[in-house]
């Protein structure tokens, strides 16, 4: 596991299944890195999702591949917690382990697109998430956040800014508008069922390794 320098800059948590990872994810994280200034981008492959079917491709396949896909980006890091825990993959169970890690002081940031945000009262304890950490929510256009209802309230009340991640450690909403990225790991897993090339769109270390294993195989 790569070591936090000294400096006390936020962690971010980027959840996801990751079926598999591609430059959408890779790019998205670079911009956060760095618009946020974060000490560390932690992407963390879900092994049961709750809120979707669970993969066909095991976790162990998918954080291989993000681990290749993160090399040689030090503030990058693959966390496979998720992959050791029986049952569904809660985000709050990893944030609950994550602040005893690092603390009641260090700012804690977890990463959401806006689909992702749309979905989260069905989250399970989802009220205790900005009690762990700071919400970051991936703004593309096209989306339009909520202005009714429980989550407009949310996102009223929390509102915050990129300043807030290293005066508070938890609590507060920042929305960041990113660059649109036009992939999908939909769209990869589609391709290579139909024996087409996925080149281009995730980097040439996952797709040898898919290759390989013969992972979202043409379909007979």
């Amino acid at each position: 596991m790569s070591q936090l320098s000294a400096s006390t800059g936020a962690i971010a948590v980027f959840g996801g299944t990751f079926n598999p990872i591609h430059f959408g994810h890779l790019r998205s994280a670079m911009e956060l890195l760095e618009s946020l200034e974060l000490d560390q981008l932690r992407f963390m492959p879900a092994k049961e999702p709750p809120h979707r079917e669970r993969p066909e491709v095991s976790a162990e396949h998918r954080a291989a591949m993000v681990e290749m896909a993160i090399a040689g980006e030090p503030r990058f890091l693959c966390d496979k917690r998720e992959l050791d825990r029986q049952g569904p993959s809660y985000t709050v169970d990893s944030l609950v382990e994550l602040r005893a890690e690092f603390g009641e002081q260090r700012g804690l940031c977890l990463v959401m697109g806006c689909d992702a945000l749309l979905g989260l009262p069905g989250w399970h304890r989802w009220d205790e998430l900005l009690d762990l950490a700071h919400l970051v929510i991936m703004a593309r256009p096209g989306w339009h956040l909520p202005s009714q209802g429980p989550l407009a309230a949310l996102l009223h009340e929390h509102a915050g800014s990129v300043e807030d991640l290293s005066r508070h450690p938890a609590g507060k909403v920042i929305t960041q508008t990113l660059r649109l990225q036009d992939i999908s790991a939909t769209n990869i897993r589609a391709l290579l069922q139909l024996g087409l090339s996925a080149r281009y769109l995730l980097p040439e270390s996952v797709l040898a390794y898919i290759a390989e294993r013969g992972l979202y195989a043409k379909q007979e």
